[in-house]
């Protein structure tokens, strides 16, 4: 995804305390090429967001495991975290979109 956008110039983040549904939009980032929503994986609260990210979007593209997260989550049912991918399982589902 980070390849299709490019670089990343703004990220509009939810709010701390918002409630979302799996499957819901909360946020978006702009590129030099796009604007793409963000959409939660999983239904829960938001517990942070990552205020760095008002000054400094490019972490997103430089450090998305590190210090360019964007929100944090409790999440409604635990169980849900089964759903997610991890970051090698990830990368390898975007290899295969991309064959």
């Amino acid at each position: 995804a980070q390849n299709a956008l490019g670089d990343i110039v703004f990220a509009e983040l939810p709010t701390i305390e918002d409630e979302i549904d799996a499957g819901d939009e909360f946020g978006s980032v702009e590129s030099v090429k796009a604007v793409s929503s963000l959409f939660m994986p999983v239904s829960g609260r938001i517990i942070a967001v990552n205020t760095e990210l008002k000054d400094s979007p490019e972490l997103i593209n430089e450090e998305c495991y590190d210090d360019g997260w964007v929100v944090r989550i409790e999440l409604s049912n635990p169980d849900d975290s089964a759903e997610l991918l991890s970051p090698e399982d990830y990368e390898a589902f975007l290899h295969d979109e991309e064959a």
